[in-house]
């Protein structure tokens, strides 16, 4: 009997279950026998977890190869982001460089180009988003009211196509087409009695050609996550739609768009995300001395500075702060969705 009051005395002054006693009564702590059991879901927790990953080997050895890829090619270089705030010099490493803190941040912020680099990077980026981003959207659901087969397969092999053109080719075509001398686009203005224009050496036009060629190559391709995702709606909710009257605009208003604005969303995030990832490639090379003003961006800058120029600290840095940029858009805009009740990322 002491003994037995000795050790309820102990489960009430322990309730939290450090000790193992299980002792019955009225005044148990009830906490106890809980914890026992969380300690042991716990203890059987990694088994649970090795027996899942036995079970479906196959899937983790197929996604083996993208895990290795993404830690060698995106994770592993991340070692070298100190020597943004280094003073980097080949011969001595990174190791061996100087630091500097944030002076090379500080020289970008201070430097001549800073804001006609932010201004055009920004001013591309916006007018994709504006203006590219909704086409390929119409054209899936354009594509999707289409009843004759031949026609929508012909529709759609006509506007994939331009994806699997090259940038280098596809800035090709652009110049002979707006060539002031024997392009079609200044053969067409010089018939209706006007002078031609070098679109490509002015800097107010570089905007929206590369806007706009970036949407006939790019817009088909964009509208295939969309239309398999119109594909995924219920051909039932149209039916009863069309029992209760409603329109095909209407249909497309009420149904279609509901149905894929998750799509949307998603794909409206990772855009944002990217606002300061211009495409470097294509800027470069449509890129001449005459429209830098308009043509100049981040990516062109640090390929200049630290490529050409061997300035592989100060270029770090820049890319540093363009990609901290994206990461806050990111997570702004994936928060305004998640408050939104819309599709998120996380």
């Amino acid at each position: 009997m002491i003994i037995r009051m000795i050790l309820r005395k102990f489960e009430t002054l322990h309730c939290d279950a450090r000790s193992k006693i299980n002792i019955s009564g009225p005044n148990r702590c009830r906490h106890m026998t809980w914890t026992a059991d969380a300690k042991h879901r716990e203890r059987g927790m990694p088994q649970v977890k090795m027996n899942a990953i036995t079970k479906n080997y196959e899937l983790y050895l197929l996604l083996l190869p993208t895990t290795l890829y993404f830690i060698i090619f995106y994770y592993w270089p991340m070692y070298g982001l100190q020597i943004a705030f280094k003073d980097f010099i080949p011969s001595l490493g990174i190791t061996g460089s100087a630091w500097v803190g944030l002076k090379h941040f500080v020289q970008f912020f201070d430097s001549f180009y800073f804001w006609t680099l932010i201004k055009n990077t920004i001013g591309i980026s916006l007018y994709t988003l504006i203006v590219a981003f909704p086409i390929p959207i119409v054209l899936a659901l354009m594509v999707n009211e289409v009843s004759n087969s031949k026609f929508k397969k012909f529709v759609q092999t006509v506007t994939y196509a331009p994806h699997f053109i090259s940038t280098v080719v596809l800035v090709s075509i652009v110049i002979l087409f707006l060539s002031p001398q024997t392009g079609i686009v200044n053969n067409v203005i010089q018939s209706l009695g006007f002078e031609s224009v070098d679109f490509l050496s002015r800097p107010e036009w570089f905007k929206s050609i590369y806007v706009f060629s970036g949407i006939w190559q790019t817009v088909g391709w964009g509208s295939i996550i969309y239309i398999a995702a119109l594909a995924g709606i219920d051909p039932q909710t149209h039916e009863a739609a069309i029992m209760d009257g409603a329109t095909r605009l209407q249909r497309i208003w009420h149904i279609n768009i509901p149905g894929i604005l998750p799509t949307i969303v998603i794909l409206l995030i990772l855009e944002v995300g990217g606002i300061m990832s211009v495409g470097f490639e294509k800027v470069y090379l449509m890129q001449n001395p005459l429209n830098m003003e308009g043509s100049d961006i981040i990516q062109t800058y640090v390929y200049r500075r630290g490529i050409q120029g061997a300035q592989y600290s100060f270029a770090t840095a820049v890319g540093l702060f363009n990609a901290c940029i994206n990461f806050v858009l990111l997570f702004m805009i994936n928060r305004i969705a998640k408050s939104l009740k819309q599709a998120s990322l996380w």
